[in-house]
């Protein structure tokens, strides 16, 4: 099927073709196509066990594929030879649960990485760690440990963590499902400010007037495949799939749209 392909799009951040994934004789992912440009924002929307968030660590290598091709700023990195870790340097990924060392400090936490991984000196690191930390309104807590933060807190640190990597794409997870009603709206605006900044998101949420707010394009996965794509507009407000005019009906109906 590769040997079919043409040459990867450089234009592209990313671009996914043909991609399946199955889990034993589970088809989580069937043929799926997406290109995502640099600077555009991605939300991935649907049902739980769709196929979102598989999806996403696919592209972060987290997952194996059965078929297909992923690239990335035209180089492909589905391939058996890629630098796993080299490329998790550039794409940043934040998952629902926020993954803080519980042992170190915020400070340690967005440090150590850029230490170990990239050579940076502790100063160097420290004082883009502060820089980070005061963006999203979490510089006095540099020193607290994960469990003397809120919900809300920790799910910025660790977007602030991905960012101390300086990553060229991020992926976000359902980062806001963990959270209390009331914390969500400070994690989405740090995301709001990353999209304003021009950071290339692919972004699985369940917030939907977040996606709608957000987003440049808006994909509907139902059962591993993309059934339709476009933008928030044509996908809010003129679906054109029975199915996902279904799925966006059951949220209307549960005051979630």
């Amino acid at each position: 099927m590769l040997a079919s392909l043409p040459p990867p799009d450089t234009n592209l951040a990313l671009q996914m073709e043909g991609v399946r994934k199955s889990f034993d004789r589970n088809l989580v992912l069937s043929d799926i196509d997406l290109g995502v440009a640099p600077h555009e924002v991605v939300c991935l929307i649907g049902a739980s066990g769709s196929g979102k968030s598989t999806l996403l660590r696919c592209i972060n290598l987290l997952e194996d594929i059965d078929q297909g091709r992923i690239s990335f700023f035209g180089e492909e990195i589905s391939a058996e030879a890629v630098d796993v870790n080299q490329l998790r340097r550039q794409i940043g990924i934040v998952f629902q649960s926020f993954n803080l060392f519980p042992h170190m400090t915020v400070l340690q936490n967005l440090t150590l990485a850029p230490i170990r991984v990239l050579g940076k000196s502790r100063p160097q690191a420290e004082a883009e760690a502060d820089a980070l930390l005061g963006r999203f309104g979490l510089l006095e807590k540099r020193k607290e440990y994960p469990d003397r933060l809120s919900g809300g807190q920790q799910q910025r640190a660790a977007i602030a963590r991905a960012l101390a990597m300086q990553p060229r794409v991020m992926l976000l997870d359902e980062v806001t499902s963990a959270l209390d009603p009331e914390l969500v709206a400070e994690v989405l605006n740090v995301i709001r400010s990353l999209a304003k900044a021009g950071m290339t998101m692919v972004i699985a949420t369940h917030e939907m007037g977040f996606a709608r707010d957000i987003a440049n394009r808006v994909c509907f996965l139902d059962g591993g495949v993309i059934l339709e794509q476009g933008t928030p507009e044509q996908i809010f407000r003129q679906p054109q799939q029975e199915r996902t005019k279904r799925f966006l009906q059951s949220l209307t109906e549960a005051g979630r749209l």
